[in-house]
């Protein structure tokens, strides 16, 4: 489910800007699915089997409008009264304002919280995604949800060539994802994607912040919609090796599963509301 439609976080390679999703005013302008919990509730209510609902994968459901309109809390207690599960993901550190909440879902069915982490450096952060919480905030997050029996998953992606494509960073964010127990990492290599209305914005965020690059990146990669990093083997090796080393879950398909699987109910039955 996707309770908002736009975002005002601002990170600047964001996919969700580009016009194949045909948002038709500014991408800050935020639409809002009112009857949400309403839908929601009456979908559960028919439903025979419980199952995982997801999500957060094209909107983040804890922008700045959600302390005021609070949507995605009423969904929360809407799951947490009809006893399934949740698989939730954010960059935003927010997510704690609904803790006890999330124990509620994880202790009688189950819940994942998913965080996206792709900059290790604070300063660089600030400037690849300005208007959210910092990847030190999320790990610190993580942490918290670790001491709590909830269970995460970490999503690590863009890194975004001649900027956080390093050994360094990716280091960093994976001695973060050791230090918070971490369930799994999705990851389906070091790179980015670009397409018509994302790459506009993403060059205009370079010439801002990086001057010259974006002469790099026509010159390397052109129009193209995959955007691979050079590094991308070699960092690859890095990632399978300490994920293999530290006991995390480096296969995308079986992090995946596990997002899936309900407690009781394997045969998950996926459910579409929006």
């Amino acid at each position: 489910m996707n309770l908002y439609r736009g975002c005002t976080h601002g990170c600047i390679y964001c996919d969700s800007r580009s016009r194949c999703y045909q948002m038709n005013h500014a991408f800050e302008d935020i639409e809002v699915k009112q009857n949400a919990p309403e839908l929601l509730e009456r979908a559960l209510r028919s439903k025979r089997k419980k199952c995982m609902i997801g999500t957060g994968a094209m909107c983040d459901p804890y922008m700045h409008c959600e302390e005021e309109l609070g949507l995605t809390r009423r969904c929360l207690e809407i799951i947490d009264r009809y006893g399934f599960g949740l698989a939730i993901q954010t960059k935003s550190n927010r997510i704690l304002r609904d803790l006890e909440l999330l124990k509620r879902i994880n202790i009688q069915a189950k819940c994942v919280v998913q965080m996206t982490l792709t900059t290790y450096d604070e300063g660089l952060c600030r400037i690849l995604e300005p208007c959210v919480s910092t990847t030190r905030e999320r790990f610190e997050a993580l942490e918290i949800f670790r001491d709590n029996g909830i269970p995460t998953v970490v999503w690590l992606s863009p890194f975004l060539p001649f900027i956080n494509d390093t050994e360094e960073n990716l280091r960093g964010i994976l001695d973060y994802c050791v230090r918070a127990g971490v369930y799994g990492i999705i990851s389906f290599g070091i790179g980015m994607t670009l397409r018509e209305g994302s790459r506009e914005y993403f060059y205009q965020a370079l010439d801002r912040h990086f001057p010259g690059l974006r002469e790099r990146y026509h010159q390397k990669y052109g129009y193209a919609y995959e955007i691979p990093s050079d590094n991308n083997r070699r960092l690859m090796r890095i990632f399978h090796e300490q994920c293999r080393k530290h006991g995390i879950v480096s296969d995308a398909e079986q992090v995946f599963a596990y997002l899936r699987e309900f407690p009781e109910n394997k045969g998950y039955e996926q459910l579409s509301l929006f």
